[in-house]
């Protein structure tokens, strides 16, 4: 860590790097991430430091450590229903689950029981709206023309749940697309996830928007009551554009490739949608972590 904290120091003006430090603290959850800790092996007094990153990022730094832990805990509750409350409590840093659960419901006005039976709509944005605005100031925010590369995507058959409605309303499908999976034994780490952006959020009318929900299968499902359906994404050249880090960051990666790539490109769009490919997701790796593909269908 030593040849890590001299590398945060500025030359001129001896001021640490914060956003490194927000990377730090955000890969290292499950340690210690007191003021007193990174104090001394950001070798610096524990108050400049403390009043540095509050300046920036407007939040203490025991704020934000909660804040991403809970953020965490909550995602945990949400979408891996294999974990136990009381090992979210652990990993949350509390000693106990009724010291965890006490704290959750301070926080949300929900128990963590209460709360994975039944998150509410809107939750992540109403309660980590602050976290999401915090990112901003420690995420890629350029992309270069050199990033993209041009690949053949070979045929893939999938399952799909097709969610249309509110953006708000996506944790509800992909709660029920994961209870989907795990019925038919289809975890991530035997078929790759995808998901299909058919609009913008910001610009679609809530009613209509739209956003697949994806798994690869070796062979058709039966489609029935679950509303599963069966879908190919077709062979053919596709835009690659790899982000590492939060979804935060995948509405200026599309933005890049539909405005800037494409103009300088010359290439010209295939008849269907963009998609991503999920390698790697949040809660199970850090969101500064997450490992996205972007492909951009394109013409031969």
């Amino acid at each position: 860590m030593q040849a890590m904290s001299k590398n945060l120091l500025n030359n001129k003006t001896g001021q640490p790097k914060l956003k490194t430090l927000y990377s730090y603290i955000e890969m290292n959850l499950d340690g210690d991430l007191s003021l007193s800790y990174l104090a001394v092996e950001f070798n610096f007094s524990k108050y400049h430091l403390q009043r540095q990153f509050n300046a920036y990022f407007g939040i203490s730094i025991f704020s934000f450590v909660k804040a991403l832990r809970f953020k965490r805990a909550t995602y945990q509750l949400a979408f891996r229903n294999n974990i136990k409350i009381i090992d979210i409590a652990f990993e949350a840093g509390y000693e106990s689950s009724e010291s965890f659960s006490r704290a959750f419901k301070e926080a949300f006005n929900f128990s963590p029981r209460e709360f994975r039976k039944n998150p509410p709509d809107s939750f992540w944005e109403t309660n980590f709206s602050q976290l999401n605005q915090l990112r901003k100031k420690s995420m890629q925010t350029e992309f270069l023309i050199s990033n993209v590369e041009i690949v053949e995507f070979h045929e893939t058959r999938v399952a799909v749940l097709e969610h249309k409605g509110s953006p708000a309303l996506v944790a509800r499908s992909i709660q029920k697309f994961i209870a989907w999976r795990k019925e038919n034994r289809l975890p991530p780490s035997k078929s790759n996830t995808f998901n299909f952006v058919y609009d913008d959020p910001r610009t679609t009318n809530p009613d209509d928007y739209r956003f697949d929900l994806a798994c690869s299968v070796a062979k058709k499902i039966e489609e029935g009551s679950t509303g599963i359906i069966n879908k190919i994404i077709p062979q053919g050249r596709c835009a690659l554009l790899r982000v590492i880090g939060a979804d935060a960051q995948l509405g200026v990666a599309i933005e890049f490739l539909y405005s800037n790539w494409l103009e300088q490109s010359d290439e010209k769009l295939r008849d269907f949608p963009l998609f991503f490919h999920r390698v790697s997701f949040f809660p199970d790796v850090t969101e500064n972590e997450m490992v996205t593909d972007i492909y951009l269908p394109i013409e031969r």
